[in-house]
């Protein structure tokens, strides 16, 4: 569980009632909840795609699509029915906040649910929690289970008639704990009762995606901002974030960092800054060897990379992602032949076998590393290893053999001579094991 930590620099919007027993519908309501549903209710979709469009607001879950004009993708008139998914599957190693939004603030996604059925003009909503929260669907449960009891949700929301007002429904559902269900297709696969592996595109989400109708999906924190966005309003929103990246992001600090925890921090907040001023500097005072800076699936960023805005924009231009904004800190004490082992057991663990260039080659890796890391490695296997990964790119239905190759690409080129070393049984320079303490 990450700790629910505090830093002057923190501008706190989605986590402005966290503590404060939001998880209670009428602490919530005190606390300002719905007032921004009903105000959308009242001034329509166009009303709300716009704001939500000069908030400058981008997908929390990894890739950064404007939810505005995602949201403008759905077309206004289907003869199947709308659907509005919220992705709560957080299965990126080293990302660690959605919990805490379903744990402190799940009205905040109730409600956020709400606002983008009423953009789309939806009548029903999912709530997709990972499997590995379960101890959180009850926490969930209730509170659409509150919702409903205000007349929030169901037939003629917020006082409307029952037969002639809007209706929205909301159901929750928690998947097996399968990483790949956190693609979109896949997480559609999954709420249909399938095995979950993802769809061939196109044809995309909002034209057709679950049980066939036009969908949104939406990462779990981009959906409990959609409420502060609209009392705040769009541009005020904007302005806190940079250039075309707008607002906050949940930042979860976690590896070989002092003040471990999950921060909300403007958008393009200096990643030097988050290191060593809000996370308190490398453990232990050791030097910093890496960073990924949005999850595991991103490429590792250098020491001398770290003076960047971390916004989608500038991570971008520094040769990486921002991802799911899972920070992980890494002191110069970790063995990164290691550390690119670990992280492609995890991908080729969760990899669902669909697609042959992601199913053979994360196993390839990772058979490859384990040697490497074992000492029977060749100069030959460095470039066998980085031509898998480049060969992997681009070839899957889904991202996740990209998930898998960009990261190892990054370990391959940036420590190459730490590869070197291993070579011809040499014992691996770090003999002290040290875990990355994620929270």
């Amino acid at each position: 569980m990450p700790r629910l930590v505090s830093h002057p620099d923190e501008v706190k919007i989605v986590t402005s009632r966290f503590g404060k027993g939001a998880a209670k519908i009428d602490t919530y309501i005190e606390l300002g909840g719905y007032a921004a549903a009903r105000k959308a209710l009242e001034q329509g979709p166009d009303w709300i795609i716009n704001e939500m469009k000069a908030s400058g607001l981008r997908g929390r879950g990894g890739a950064g699509f404007p939810t505005g004009l995602k949201w403008s993708f759905v077309p206004k008139v289907s003869a199947k029915p709308k659907y509005v998914l919220v992705n709560g599957d957080e299965s990126e190693p080293g990302t660690c906040k959605d919990h805490l939004i379903f744990l402190h603030d799940p009205h905040a996604v109730i409600e956020g649910t709400i606002i983008a059925g009423l953009a789309i003009g939806a009548k029903t909503g999912f709530i997709y929690l990972r499997g590995e929260y379960r101890y959180l669907i009850e926490i969930v449960e209730r509170a659409v289970a509150d919702a409903y009891a205000k007349g929030f949700l169901g037939k003629g929301i917020f006082g409307g008639d029952r037969e002639t007002g809007t209706e929205f429904q909301v159901i929750v559902q928690t998947g097996a704990g399968a990483y790949e269900v956190g693609e979109e297709s896949a997480l559609m696969e999954s709420l249909e009762g399938k095995r979950g592996v993802p769809r061939i595109k196109p044809p995309f989400p909002a034209v057709v995606g679950l049980y066939g109708g036009p969908t949104v999906i939406n990462n779990a924190e981009t959906i409990a901002t959609v409420p502060h966005v609209l009392a705040m309003g769009g541009a005020a929103y904007a302005a806190v974030g940079s250039e075309r990246n707008g607002g906050t992001r949940l930042f979860g600090l976690s590896g070989h960092i002092a003040r471990p925890g999950v921060y909300e921090l403007p958008m393009g907040y200096s990643l030097r800054k988050m290191i060593y001023e809000v996370g308190g500097g490398v453990r232990g005072g050791r030097a910093l060897k890496a960073v990924v800076p949005g999850g595991s699936s991103t490429p590792v960023l250098l020491p001398e990379e770290i003076d960047i805005g971390m916004d989608f924009d500038q991570v971008g231009k520094a040769g990486s992602m921002l991802g799911s904004g899972g920070v992980v800190v890494i002191d110069d004490q970790t063995c990164m032949v290691e550390f690119a082992l670990r992280t492609i057991s995890f991908y080729q663990h969760e990899s669902c076998g669909w697609c042959i260039p992601c199913r053979e080659g994360t196993d390839w890796l990772k058979k490859s590393l384990t040697r490497f890391h074992a000492g029977f490695g060749t100069m030959k296997d460095i470039d066998n290893i980085q031509y898998l990964a480049e060969n992997m790119m681009g070839r899957t239905f889904c991202p996740l053999g990209d998930a898998a190759a960009m990261p190892t690409l990054g370990f391959v080129k940036k420590f190459r001579r730490e590869f070197e070393e291993h070579l011809n049984g040499k014992p691996c320079a770090f003999a002290r094991h040290v875990e990355l303490a994620v929270v």
